[in-house]
């Protein structure tokens, strides 16, 4: 008997928790349209500071039907990587949390390419492409529309199962399958991660200012650091987790189970005086294959060197 789009797009979702995904969502490969304002807006404020490629492609980054020929659907999923170990706070510094392990577009591209696979061998025959955080896709937006949450005060995507700290990956494919409905945002009042950004890079609900951001000062900014945050890193020396760590969403957030997504003992065992001390050798044994190596050494001590000075 042949399935009708339901039971496939159902039989995908299922198969996407097997392989080892926290949740799956369905939407249409088509144009998006409020979020194409929101992007033009944001970008002609300037807020995407020095990562001028957000401006890249903008055709394709508001439409992913441009990004693979005949497209119809997207198939987004989430992974967990709230971690069971955490850095130790107190007088130490501290790197984002989806930097513990090795580097997330590496393991979800090959678990993607691998849930491509069971789709035609189990499912059905479709065609499509794998995309990580690697191509022009507003991957937040598309969540958001295969139902999985709603982007949250902080920007970030908040799914009431599972909290925000989830990276998301998309199969955009050529079959036209049934789609999920966006849910309601349930943030409410709350204002703690407006709050809790000790730079005040949330200018306003869901619009976060590069330009005043932790995250881009100490990842995707490759000069000296504005000399006027001095003080308020709150010793983020890779990324930063505070807006998530405050969200009431997250508060009973359940550990990962992936292996590779943990925080090692090397990292664990590292005092203040050996972040420091840090050399180039062990900086590279450390953070091989881990999302770290995007800043390079000279760019982490300067983090360090900021923060000390």
């Amino acid at each position: 008997m042949k399935k009708d789009k339901l039971d496939i797009s159902n039989g995908i979702k299922n198969l996407a928790l097997k392989s080892g995904f926290t949740d799956c969502g369905i939407t249409s490969a088509g144009k998006l349209i409020k979020d194409s304002f929101r992007l033009r807006e944001w970008l002609d404020a300037g807020m995407q500071a020095g990562m001028d490629y957000m401006g890249n492609h903008f055709n394709e980054r508001v439409n992913p039907s441009g990004l693979v020929p005949g497209a119809r659907s997207v198939i987004v999923v989430l992974l967990n990587y709230f971690p069971v170990k955490q850095q130790k706070v107190k007088d130490n510094f501290l790197m984002s949390k989806y930097a513990y392990g090795h580097d997330y577009h590496r393991i979800m591209k090959s678990m993607l390419r691998r849930f491509l696979k069971s789709i035609n061998e189990q499912i059905i025959p479709i065609k499509g492409r794998v995309f990580v955080d690697s191509a022009p896709v507003l991957e937040r937006a598309l969540a958001r529309l295969a139902g999985l949450g709603w982007i949250g005060k902080h920007a970030n995507l908040i799914s009431p199962k599972h909290g925000s700290f989830c990276f998301i990956g998309e199969l955009i494919i050529d079959v036209e399958l049934s789609y999920n409905t966006a849910i309601p945002d349930r943030c409410g009042t709350c204002t703690k991660c407006l709050q809790a950004c000790p730079t005040g890079a949330i200018v306003r609900d869901r619009i976060i200012d590069s330009r005043k951001c932790i995250s881009y000062w100490t990842i995707e900014n490759r000069g000296a650091i504005d000399s006027s945050f001095k003080g308020k890193f709150e010793n983020r020396i890779f990324g930063c987790d505070i807006c998530q760590d405050v969200c009431p969403w997250n508060h009973k957030a359940k550990p990962n189970a992936v292996e590779e997504f943990q925080l090692t003992t090397d990292l664990i065992n590292m005092s203040r005086n050996s972040w420091i001390e840090l050399t180039e050798d062990r900086f590279n044994e450390l953070f091989k294959h881990t999302a770290v190596m995007r800043t390079k050494y000279r760019g982490f001590m300067r983090n360090i060197e900021f923060i000390c000075k």
